[in-house]
């Protein structure tokens, strides 16, 4: 038992060295920007005051979304989602796997579940012993059942989720908006010293160095803010990307797509003046979401599928739909 806590301790310390080594090249940009770039080499003080205070305010907001991100604990399932204790113990005492299914799809007349496993059958954590919601996914870092889990990311050491998927992408923006900012006021004195058209000084390595950090963050970050902004668009979390979801009637990658505008309402929330800052306003309850599939006839379904999602088909069973989605009807 000893070793096993102390190897679990270990694990969850290094689990934050990314985190630590993204936290270091920010405090390090920050010295190079502010002291050797405007304070020993920006000559002209106009210049060097809009660049610092641009400078800042897009460095606290990527600050402010990057924390947010790592501190916002994952959503989980609530009890409701959890079974009952007669149906659970003779879940565990039962070992025909058809038999403990009926027990799974017992329970899950109740909830506004919709998702199936590849082979049909009701979505089942054995180690958290809940029915996963839709777009409910177990992490095995977390050691827990995150809602409308995206993805588990190293850089800020949490599971990418519905509580946090919104603050991540405002991470992404301004990380990436971060960098322009460096690139381009740093570029014309990344020049000058190249082309030795200014002495050589201790600010000189500093300079040089920033920009071309700053132009590698740039390519890197900017290419997955457009990846989770195209998810954004087609609802789609990057688990759905390379697994679509399996429903009654069958696999749909376009299954909880509403169209662009709702898609991005969904994360962002409808009320523009909270897009920018990373505060929660998502809609929903991260329990259940708009399925198209369900509840149609089987030929009217397998006519969705072939048209890869082009049409749109609601849910009609509206005792299951959260009270917020009716808005929609």
């Amino acid at each position: 038992m000893a070793p096993s806590h102390t190897l679990k301790c270990c694990k969850r310390a290094l689990n934050w060295v990314p985190v630590l080594f993204i936290n270091m090249v920010v405090a390090w940009s920050y010295y190079a920007y502010v002291v050797e770039l405007c304070v020993y080499t920006i000559p002209n003080n106009a210049e060097r005051i809009s660049y610092l205070v641009l400078f800042h305010i897009f460095l606290a907001m990527f600050i402010w979304s990057y924390w947010k991100t790592i501190w916002s604990k994952p959503s989980s399932p609530s009890v409701a989602f959890a079974l009952p204790r007669a149906e659970r113990e003779l879940y565990e005492k039962e070992q025909r796997a058809e038999v403990q299914q009926e027990i799974l799809k017992k329970a899950a007349r109740t909830l506004p579940v919709y998702t199936r496993t590849a082979g049909g059958a009701v979505r089942y954590c054995d180690f958290c012993q809940v029915i996963k919601p839709d777009r409910c996914h177990h992490c095995s870092t977390c050691e827990m059942c995150v809602l409308k889990m995206d993805h588990h990311c190293p850089w800020v050491n949490n599971c990418v989720g519905f509580s946090n998927y919104k603050f991540f992408i405002l991470f992404l923006a301004y990380a990436t908006l971060y960098c322009v900012v460096i690139c381009a006021t740093v570029v014309q004195y990344f020049i000058k010293f190249w082309t030795k058209q200014l002495p050589d000084t201790h600010a000189k390595f500093h300079i040089l160095f920033l920009f071309f950090v700053a132009a590698l963050f740039f390519i890197s970050i900017v290419s997955l803010y457009s990846y989770h902004m195209w998810l954004v668009g087609k609802n789609r979390t990057t688990i759905e990307a390379f697994r679509a979801p399996c429903f009654a009637n069958g696999p749909d990658k376009n299954g909880f797509s509403l169209g662009f505008k709702r898609n991005v309402a969904e994360v962002f929330g409808e009320q523009a003046k909270y897009w920018f800052f990373p505060v929660f306003s998502s809609q929903g309850d991260g329990h259940s979401f708009v399925t198209r599939l369900v509840h149609i006839d089987p030929e009217q379904a397998n006519s969705v599928l072939q048209q890869n999602g082009k049409m749109f088909v609601f849910v009609v069973c509206f005792c299951q739909i959260p009270k917020f989605w009716l808005s929609y009807f």
